[in-house]
């Protein structure tokens, strides 16, 4: 039987949750080393922290490391209460993608990690064997039910809501290096399956710099089963313009299960974040690349005043019962992505 015929779906990311699981930054060269490592230290224990104040934050890295990654988040006031250390060694910190995708059964509330194949965004950063073999761990460590997805898929690639609809990209899932002997319908096919999905909608592509090819989560996010908050771009000059044109077109066009069009908001663009001499011309910032944790909602900032207050508003306006909590990812983003792109949710049990 399939996940899906057995009852199992993943839930939206709204629903109550139990834990946020994060990859904590490995210190070597092909990362950040020296003083790089240590700003990173501080900011994911500063994400760690904020996390905590909700609900309980896990993280996945070496035991040889655990002492310095206590001391760091008790640095940062992280509620211990909620702080939970795993011996599960990792390449990279990008959990939303080589972390587990948990399913829940609607009538007996368990929970269950499905654990699809990650290749670090088609070979792109070598290697990725520890990020691989994290879902296994983390679903033996909970003592919970553990389902193959079949398929190479990273966690920032999908998108849910409650009624079974998901969103995904063209860019990513049907790129040749993921799953070169699959087409569409075999695709949407495992993704039904699953993660018990009844409709999948594709987009085309993502935005400049993205190393994931087009992550779903730097562009668009459910906001509720009827509606969608899209990025745009009015400058025209600017790369991303005509691709999240193209997109919020596409957007418009999708209808939700009950027939009806999509209430379509807008998040506007931050203005385009550049580092001289670095590997990506243009980083890959998202407002959208937010993080909701149970009554709260972890916004990334790019020490753009104007722009990151205006982002904060448009939160508030969707989100106005959760705690807004704005992080500075300006660093963060030079490696590829913020909030969203470096955590997992895992759902609380029960009904």
């Amino acid at each position: 039987m399939t996940v899906a015929e057995m009852g199992f779906a993943m839930p939206a990311e709204w629903t109550r949750q139990e834990a946020i699981w994060l990859s904590w930054p490995v210190a070597d060269e092909r990362h950040w080393a020296g003083a790089k490592h240590s700003l990173m230290q501080a900011k994911f224990a500063e994400i760690a922290a904020a996390i905590s104040h909700f609900e309980n934050v896990c993280i996945n890295a070496p035991h040889r490391d655990h002492q310095s990654i206590r001391a760091a988040c008790l640095r940062a006031k992280i509620n211990e209460r909620h702080l939970h250390l795993f011996d599960h060694p990792n390449n990279d910190v990008w959990c939303r993608d080589h972390g587990p995708i948990f399913v829940k059964h609607p009538q007996t509330g368990e929970v269950a990690v499905t654990n699809w194949g990650f290749n670090a965004w088609g070979g792109k950063f070598p290697p990725w064997d520890l990020d691989d073999a994290i879902p296994q761990r983390i679903a033996e460590q909970l003592g919970i039910r553990c389902f193959p997805g079949g398929m190479i898929l990273e966690g920032g690639a999908i998108e849910v809501n409650a009624a079974g609809q998901l969103l995904t990209t063209e860019a990513v899932l049907l790129n040749q290096n993921r799953n070169p002997q699959l087409g569409r319908q075999e695709v949407e096919q495992l993704l039904r399956d699953g993660l018990g999905m009844k409709e999948i909608l594709w987009l085309r592509g993502g935005i400049e710099g993205d190393d994931t090819d087009g992550h779903i989560d730097d562009l668009v996010r459910f906001v509720s089963d009827g509606a969608l908050l899209a990025c745009v771009d009015p400058d025209s000059s600017s790369t991303n313009h005509k691709i999240l044109l193209d997109n919020w077109n596409d957007l418009s066009e999708f209808r939700t299960v009950a027939g009806g069009s999509f209430d379509m908001l807008e998040m506007p663009m931050p203005q385009a974040c550049e580092v001289p001499g670095w590997r990506l011309p243009v980083l890959p910032a998202s407002y959208v690349n937010y993080l909701l944790v149970n009554d709260g909602v972890l916004v990334p900032q790019f020490r753009q005043k104007k722009n990151d207050q205006r982002a904060l508003a448009v939160i508030k306006e969707i989100f106005p019962d959760r705690e807004i909590v704005a992080i500075d990812c300006l660093d963060l983003v030079e490696e590829g992505g913020t909030l969203h792109c470096i955590s997992q949710q895992q759902p609380a049990a029960g009904c």
